[in-house]
Parts: C-alpha cells; sequence; structure tokens
C-alpha cells in the first residue's frame, strides 16, 4: 500500500510518511506536534522530520501557542487546504484497489482487528 500511495502523492511532493500528519492537522486544527504524536502513536522525532517536510513544502506552518509559548501550534496553509482534497481522493482510490473482491463486512472486520493490534501495541 506505501508504494501505492507515494506513487498517488508524487506530484503532490508527500510521502507516504507524512499524508497521515497533513490529514490529521486538517481534521484537528490548531494542534501542537506533540499531541499529534501521541493521537497517531507516533514518536515526537518522526513527527518532527514530517512536519518538517510538509513545512518545506508549504502545506504547514507554526505559529506560537498564545496560552504557552513553549509550544508551536500546526496549521494548514492555503496550499495545504488546497491540497488536502486531492490527497483524499489519491487515499480513496488506494483504498478501492485494496478493497477489491473482500465483502464490505469482511473489510470493517479486517480494519477493527488492525485497530486492537495498534491498540494492543501501543499499551507496552
Amino acid at each position: 500500500m506505501q508504494i501505492l500511495i507515494s506513487a498517488e502523492l508524487a506530484p503532490y511532493r508527500i510521502g507516504s510518511g507524512q499524508y497521515i500528519f497533513l490529514m490529521a492537522i486538517a481534521s484537528r486544527q490548531p494542534v501542537t506536534q506533540k499531541a499529534l504524536s501521541e493521537k497517531l502513536l507516533i514518536d515526537k522525532t518522526t513527527t518532527a522530520k514530517a512536519i518538517a517536510k510538509l513545512e518545506t513544502e508549504g502545506y504547514v506552518r507554526r505559529e506560537a501557542d498564545p496560552a504557552d509559548n513553549r509550544y508551536q501550534l500546526l496549521y494548514l496553509t492555503e496550499s495545504g487546504r488546497e491540497v488536502v482534497p486531492k490527497v483524499r481522493e489519491a487515499l480513496d482510490r488506494v483504498k478501492n484497489q485494496t478493497r477489491k473482491g473482500i465483502a464490505d463486512e469482511d473489510y470493517d472486520l479486517l480494519i477493527d482487528l488492525l485497530k486492537t493490534v495498534l491498540r494492543n501495541l501501543s499499551e507496552q
């Protein structure tokens, strides 16, 4: 899937490792980098690298948190807001490829099981 996602997102200069951060920021902005790491269950270093790449590409911007200057709030830029629907479409194309020949109930069960595995692993 990551190879397919990378190919789909290449025109937007978004790697398969960055789209999840872009989409998470889009759904909960403003958000701190720390909160993003915790929500996605991804270590802080990986999060920092992904955010830096998205910032370099002009999709994300940082602003000091007025409530606590130690933290930076993450927002989508105009370019970020414009690319989100394109990324969603690309992800939907890949998802539809993975669903071929799988009944909706079976696919939903697969996703639920994978979420359970992820929760189990994150408890350690």
